[in-house]
């Protein structure tokens, strides 16, 4: 397979470089992941766009979708950047690792939520019945399960990107989900 490497600003478009500066202001530095969006001219802005997009769901609950979809789709560069961001939104250790697992102990309505971000990627989207019921009986609304399904869409798309080009990790590594039954 052909190896990619991770564009630097000087091998990027005009357009991808000011967006580059703006996350090197923002986060510190250009995740390799984002760089590797930006092989493409379009599609580091789409995806940003899609990345930030509002949504019913909280920060916390969206770091809960990220983590068991990631786990799922078994990226591991999702994975490590999901638990450092989990930890940022107040999730400690064993909290991330259920939440990878598709759920949540220490909380019965993001237990709901895990399971369903997690059914709906295990199951392409043909999310059985009963979670769904019980994502909605957790007290979740409609709004919530679409939101969730466009943000199962957008952490697969990141996935996907990771599985395909094999880019370098530059958070720490996640620790390998042995702590938790999956």
């Amino acid at each position: 397979m052909s190896k990619f490497n991770v564009p630097t600003r000087a091998e990027v478009s005009e357009k991808n470089q000011v967006i580059f500066d703006s996350l090197e202001k923002k986060v510190g530095f250009v995740p390799n992941l984002y760089a590797t969006y930006a092989y493409s001219t379009n599609a580091l802005e789409n995806y940003l766009n899609l990345s930030s997009a509002k949504s019913s769901l909280s920060a916390k609950e969206k770091e809960a979708v990220n983590l068991a979809v990631s786990e799922v789709n078994n990226c591991i560069y999702c994975l490590s950047a999901h638990t450092a961001i989990g930890k940022m939104n107040g999730f400690i250790d064993s909290e991330i690792l259920e939440l990878r697992a598709g759920k949540a102990s220490f909380n019965s309505k993001l237990d709901a939520l895990a399971a369903l971000a997690k059914n709906i990627t295990e199951k392409r989207g043909a999310t059985e019945t009963t979670v769904v019921d019980n994502f909605l009986n957790a007290g979740y609304t409609k709004e919530n399960l679409i939101d969730t399904i466009v943000l199962v869409g957008d952490k697969t798309i990141s996935n996907y990107v990771h599985s395909t080009t094999k880019v370098p990790v530059d958070f720490p590594l996640a620790q390998p989900l042995n702590a938790v039954e999956a």
